[in-house]
């Protein structure tokens, strides 16, 4: 494991030498997606130069290269969450994780049961889980988000305690920052005979995650949120789940025989991968995670944790600034400076080369009970400055002035 000294890291990121408005580029809009270091790039590039193949397929030495690449990509990332590597799927991106177990756990389970989320939840994790339930005739229900940004703990307790078939529920809010205790709702689902999903694409590229230690049933994150490539993601799931839920996708890969009437499903992971894969993204992401390794979790959340507190000091001196989330969260920082719109304010801070985000950040129920149409957003990561918070509040602090 490298020291962690964050100038050294920043060399390794092409794209934080850009200037933005003639300025350079702060990147704040980490939770929407990471930027790419050198050895991301360098080993796609590499993949399609030497060793592109289509695999699981060919009886040829680039197919078998391909192919080993791709499960070499498996095993590195099952090793990063403490799972096995046929408990890992490859899917596009997290939302596609949790469509597929909204749809084959709702097909599995009884109609007229239930589902269990929490109001804080990504779109994501709860479009998924209205289309599923509506075909099954199941119903939703929501743990209460308190206004402090916590959830409430007697919600998950009586909701519970009516025997969902599952308790689906975000790790870390993308909106809040807040830090549910995954552990402990895991339990607690596993007490009251439920399954628990957990989407974790706000805590696997911040913190460390063993989904041994927290025993959920599954849990899914995407690539591009932790120095990866887009278009790939990873669905964990226990073994015995994948033998006994039905398919997701047919087509090619994921079935054993196939006749005019009927077909058999292929072991797993492979029945949930239908058709080429991303073999590139999974070379790309099994390079992020040796990345993140190097520069150890530890010293990231240690970092984002200090970005966080002098990003909190530094807008609260600002006439009107209000946050959204508890003040002990992840690196993600929530707020609105006055009445002034947030698109307003994220506008100010791109004239200043300052990327953040301003929106309802894919979580419009969770708008509606903050009473607000959106919110700025700074998140965090590993390359992220202190002076580039203060160029944050800089820019706010005009933008107070100019429409406060």
């Amino acid at each position: 494991m490298m020291a962690f000294d964050v100038e050294v890291i920043r060399k390794d990121f092409p794209i934080l030498k850009r200037k933005m408005n003639g300025k350079t580029l702060a990147y704040l809009d980490n939770a929407a997606t990471t930027q790419k270091p050198h050895s991301v790039l360098d080993a796609m590039n590499d993949y399609y130069k030497e060793r592109n193949a289509n695999i699981h397929r060919g009886a040829y030495t680039l197919s078998q290269e391909s192919t080993d690449a791709y499960e070499t990509a498996r095993k590195n990332v099952a090793s990063f969450i403490g799972a096995k590597p046929e408990e890992i799927i490859f899917t596009k991106n997290a939302t596609e994780a949790l469509n597929l177990v909204a749809n084959v756990t709702c097909e599995a389970a009884p109609r007229g049961s239930s589902v269990l989320l929490t109001q804080m939840e990504h779109h994501s994790n709860i479009v998924p889980w209205q289309l599923n339930a509506k075909k099954n005739s199941q119903r939703l229900k929501y743990v209460k988000v308190r206004s402090n940004g916590t959830l409430c703990n007697e919600d998950v307790d009586e909701f519970l305690a009516a025997s969902p078939h599952i308790f689906s529920f975000t790790h870390v809010s993308n909106v809040l920052g807040t830090i549910n205790d995954a552990k402990t709702f895991c339990r607690k689902a596993k007490k009251a005979g439920a399954l628990a999903c957990v989407d974790a694409a706000q805590s696997v590229p911040h913190m460390k995650v063993n989904v041994k230690e927290m025993d959920c049933d599954f849990l899914a994150f995407s690539g591009h949120k932790m120095l990866g490539p887009t278009g790939i993601g990873v669905l964990y799931m226990k073994k015995e789940l994948q033998m006994r839920l039905p398919p997701f996708l047919g087509g090619g890969d994921m079935i054993k025989q196939v006749s005019f009437e009927q077909s058999t499903w292929n072991d797993p992971p492979y029945k949930y991968e239908a058709g080429t894969q991303n073999v590139a993204g999974a070379v790309g992401l099994s390079a992020a995670v040796d990345y993140l390794r190097g520069v150890g979790l530890q010293n990231i959340a240690a970092h984002e944790k200090k970005l966080a507190q002098v990003c909190r000091k530094e807008l609260s001196s600002i006439k009107g600034v209000k946050f959204y989330g508890p003040k002990n969260g992840s690196g993600i920082i929530s707020f609105n400076v006055g009445k002034i719109h947030a698109h307003d304010a994220g506008e100010f801070a791109n004239r200043d080369g300052i990327a953040i985000r301003a929106g309802h950040h894919c979580a419009m129920p969770l708008m509606k009970l903050l009473d607000v149409p959106a919110t700025c957003r700074a998140s965090f990561y590993l390359y992220n400055t202190e002076e580039e918070v203060e160029r944050l509040a800089t820019a706010m602090k005009k933008a107070q002035r100019a429409l406060g």
